[in-house]
Parts: structure tokens; sequence; C-alpha cells
């Protein structure tokens, strides 16, 4: 795994501070999220604010990989951050906008990793059990580069018998190799790169030949149910 996503594979430049048609660091949506995530600590270091950041972004917006969405105009953060639930691309952009805000540089990074404890139905959806595109962030402390992924919420960890991941702002936080009964859980494939603003216009066409299926039941607006069924 860290030949893939090791913090030393590549680095964000110090100008990655900007808000982009995605990352649109300057929406008011975004700011409203940003000042829930630190209240209490406006005179904090960058690095307890980016700590903050990734704890709200993680369990405040649950994760549901039925949320996938095949229209580019859900994918900005100022529309995830109202969102009570998203998977793991909208809650990678929504962090890097948030980073971006109090000014520490951020890119949205894109990798393929296999999960292997995908539930059958889930599975049977996908027609795979790689998930490509997986997005997390990648920001930059101290000068150095960390890896982060605020995808999976404490409360969905507990219910899988997965430890929730944790940033402490020194080392990376990706996704556990192994759950707690020492089963197989995350491989990382392919790590797809870091952007300023995500590609998403090529992104919702691989994803839809990746998940033809996903993609027919999400066009024929599937989704509640889908989403009922995956928080039971």
């Amino acid at each position: 795994m860290q030949d893939i996503m090791g913090a030393s594979s590549a680095s964000v430049p110090d100008n990655w501070i900007s808000s982009t048609s995605y990352v649109d660091s300057d929406h008011p949506a975004v700011k409203e999220f940003l000042t829930r995530a630190v209240v209490g600590a406006e005179q904090a270091s960058e690095t307890e604010k980016a700590i903050r950041l990734f704890n709200s972004v993680r369990d405040d917006i649950r994760y549901d990989p039925y949320q996938i969405s095949f229209v580019k105009e859900d994918y900005h953060a100022s529309y995830v951050a109202d969102l009570p639930a998203a998977y793991c691309v909208p809650k990678a952009i929504l962090l890097t906008a948030c980073l971006r805000a109090i000014g520490i540089p951020a890119g949205v990074g894109f990798a393929d990793v296999k999960n292997h404890l995908n539930s059958p139905k889930l599975s049977a959806i996908m027609e795979t059990d790689l998930f490509a595109y997986h997005g997390y962030v990648a920001l930059k402390l101290n000068r150095q580069t960390f890896k982060v992924t605020p995808t999976f919420n404490k409360d969905l960890c507990e219910r899988f018998g997965v430890k929730a991941i944790d940033f402490d702002g020194t080392s990376d936080a990706l996704f556990h190799e192994y759950d707690s009964g020492s089963r197989k859980h995350m491989e990382y494939v392919k790590d797809r790169g870091i952007f300023e603003n995500p590609p998403m216009d090529d992104i919702l066409v691989d994803l839809g030949e990746v998940y033809p299926k996903l993609k027919d039941i999400k066009s024929k607006a599937a989704n509640q149910a889908l989403d009922a069924d995956f928080a039971a």
C-alpha cells in the first residue's frame, strides 16, 4: 500500500489554496460548515483546525455508497456541505474546500481500492469489488504532504467492526488493510493522482462504464429505496 499511497509519492503545491469550480471554498455554504466545525477553536493552530475539519466531514456527513451521483453539479463542495450523507468523492471535495478556506493547501486525490468486506447486495449492484476513483484528500501541513480519507463515519465503523480512521496531523490517515478480526479489509490498487480541481466530467463517464448497473438504477430514481436499505 505504501508504494501507491505513500505521502512521499506526491506533494501538494503551495498555491493550491484558491477556490475552483468544484472546490468552491469561497462559497457561503462551505464557510458555514467550516464555522460549525471549528467553533470554539478559532484561535487554534492550522493543524488543530485541520483535525477538526477532518472529524467533521467524517462524522457529520455519514457515509453512504448508494449516494453516488452521475450528475456533475452534485459534486460542488457548496452542495455537499448541506448533505446528511454522501460517499467518498463528495466528502473529499468538501474537506479540500474547507482546508483551503483557512489557507491550507489541499487537493482531491483518487485511487482504485478493493473492498474485501463489501456487502453481497452492494457487490451485486456494482458487479465488482473494485471501488474506482475512491476520493481522498492530500493536504500540506508544516512542509509535509499528508493523505487522508474522511470517508467512514465512526458509527458505521463500529457497526462493521472496523477501527475508525483518525488524523493526528503528523501522519497519513488512510483505509486500514485489516479489520478488527484480522480479515483483509481495504487494498489500494492504483493511485490516479491529485487534482487542484477534480475532472468530474471524465470521472463520471468512467464510473458509468465501470458500474453500468448502478448507473441504470440511479437513472430510474431508485435512490431513496437504496439509501433506506443501507441505513438499515
